[in-house]
């Protein structure tokens, strides 16, 4: 049996809808047999290059390009697949194979398997979970018909409603459309339309702030009632990490066997997450020895202490910490990393060190908090006159 020949066709019924476009669709020809694979990409005449096959003068020809050649690859995958089940594989029994496959399951069911099985990090498959659940209480069980503009709307406005970040929800519909994408790579045909093709994700311009000395103390004092122990651990988390630098994603990945003695002091030794960088830091050394005081605190208890909830639920704790300590400012887990750098290189560290304990390749990368501790210089002299 011959394997499948595929080929893009545009307006395969030479007719213009009322906005004068016609599909894209994917033929798959075999033994003078063919059936045909929506691609849901409409284009205007002149936006089609019929001879190499591609779309052209389009604001968005690039993204729709790989958009329909990745629905090719994904038929001829699944024409692999069914080949090496020893399957008789056609065109007809191709298409009803995809069919049956998403109908078979439920977007909630697809995602959920994507995210077990993607070749990710352990941070990233935190966040994606921490999206899906998002979903999951947003609706239960959501089926790919349910996937249109205002589903995409609605979640937003749920994630708004529940006081997220901008920055934050835009984070969640950005996973939110990788996942579609992918049930648009490999089941094109079942999805109406792609539901975010008009829609906008909306972002701010954040600059991460750092404390003062006054407001980590501050944060230092605040007392929490034995009802809060998930606060207090949060709290406890985000001062070590003011202490010692760390990233959510580096504190999550610690273990207990990361802080080791070495002569007849204890460090912390730990490879970053984002760019596997080997991290020495000397904790005795470090702000009086804070941070060891907190891991003395969670003595064999430890590998709790490192377990903390999704990032966006910290940053909720850390605002409702916050306030609680009378503080005026937006501050996120990340807010730590720039306060020990601010502080370090306030009380005069040199700054190729602060590079070597933030784990930082690059000391340009460590000069970006010299202009932030200029101001804050120059704030302290005007405060004290001089």
């Amino acid at each position: 049996m011959d394997k499948i020949v595929y080929k893009l066709v545009y307006n395969r019924k030479r007719t213009l809808n009322r906005r004068g476009m016609a599909l894209v669709q994917v033929e798959a020809y075999q033994g003078g047999k063919k059936r045909y694979f929506s691609t849901k990409v409409y284009l205007k005449p002149e936006q089609w290059d019929d001879r190499r096959k591609r779309v052209r003068k389009h604001p968005h020809a690039e993204t729709l390009n790989r958009a329909i050649f990745g629905l090719v690859m994904a038929l001829e995958h699944r024409e692999l697949q069914l080949w090496q089940q020893g399957k008789h594989v056609t065109p007809e029994l191709l298409k009803e194979n995809i069919r049956a496959s998403a109908n078979a399951q439920s977007f909630t069911d697809f995602m959920k398997r994507e995210v077990e099985q993607a070749a990710v990090k352990a941070s990233t498959r935190r966040n994606l979970s921490s999206t899906l659940a998002l979903l999951s209480a947003f609706k239960p069980q959501i089926l790919f018909t349910d996937l249109t503009y205002d589903f995409v709307a609605d979640f937003e406005f749920f994630l708004r409603q529940k006081g997220y970040h901008t920055n934050t929800v835009a984070k969640h519909l950005k996973h939110l459309k990788q996942q579609v994408n992918a049930v648009f790579r490999r089941y094109g045909q079942v999805l109406p339309a792609h539901p975010f093709r008009n829609f906008k994700i909306r972002s701010t311009d954040y600059k991460h702030t750092h404390l003062t000395p006054d407001e980590l103390e501050r944060l230092e004092h605040l007392r929490l009632t034995a009802r809060h122990p998930a606060l207090q651990r949060t709290l406890d988390a985000f001062l070590f990490c003011c202490y010692a630098g760390l990233r959510y994603s580096d504190f999550t990945s610690l273990r207990p066997d990361n802080i080791v003695d070495i002569g007849e002091e204890r460090w912390l030794v730990y490879r970053t997450m984002k760019t596997q960088t080997e991290v020495r830091l000397p904790l005795y050394l470090l702000f009086g020895g804070k941070a060891l005081a907190i891991l003395d605190k969670y003595a064999g208890r430890l590998t709790d202490f490192f377990c903390l909830k999704d990032n966006s639920n910290v940053n909720k704790q850390l605002r409702r910490l916050s306030r609680m300590a009378g503080l005026d400012k937006h501050i996120s887990f990340h807010t730590a990393r720039h306060t020990n750098a601010t502080l370090l290189i306030y009380r005069g560290v040199n700054i190729t060190t602060v590079q070597k304990l933030l784990g930082h390749k690059n000391v340009r990368t460590t000069q970006g908090y010299a202009a932030v501790m200029d101001r804050t210089v120059v704030h302290d002299l005007e405060k004290h006159g001089g």
